[in-house]
C-alpha cells in the first residue's frame, strides 16, 4: 500500500490575521460603511484637499441636510471621521488612522492568484 500524497490547501497563511480585536474594530469600520451614502461620503472626503462641510455634501449627495448630518455622525462615530468645528458648521476629513486600517484589511494582493 501507498502514502497518501501530502494535500498543499494545509500550507499555513503567509499573511498575518487579525486577532479577535482587530477583527471587531474593522467589522464596526465596515458596518458604518453599510450605506452607500456613506461610501460615497468617504469618497468625496477621500478626493478633497481640504475639510469639507457639510453643506458642500448635500447637492452632490442628492440628500437634504439633516440626512447627510446623521450620515456624517454615524460616519464620525466610526471613528472613520474627524469633525472640527468652525462656528455654526461642522467641517470633515478622513480620519488618517481609520483609513490605514481600512487599506491594511482590503489589501487583497495575491487573491486573483
Amino acid at each position: 500500500m501507498s502514502a497518501l500524497p501530502v494535500i498543499a490547501c494545509c500550507r499555513p497563511l503567509a499573511a498575518p490575521s487579525l486577532s479577535a480585536e482587530e477583527a471587531e474594530a474593522t467589522a464596526h469600520l465596515f458596518k458604518a460603511l453599510g450605506d452607500p451614502a456613506r461610501v460615497k461620503i468617504l469618497n468625496l472626503l477621500a478626493t478633497s484637499n481640504e475639510p469639507v462641510c457639510v453643506c458642500e455634501l448635500t447637492e452632490p449627495l442628492g440628500l437634504a441636510q439633516p440626512t447627510v448630518s446623521h450620515h456624517l455622525k454615524k460616519l464620525t462615530e466610526a471613528g472613520l471621521l474627524s469633525r472640527e468645528q468652525r462656528g455654526v458648521w461642522a467641517f470633515y476629513t478622513i480620519d488618517s488612522e481609520a483609513a490605514a486600517r481600512l487599506r491594511a484589511v482590503t489589501d487583497l494582493k495575491g487573491a486573483l492568484r
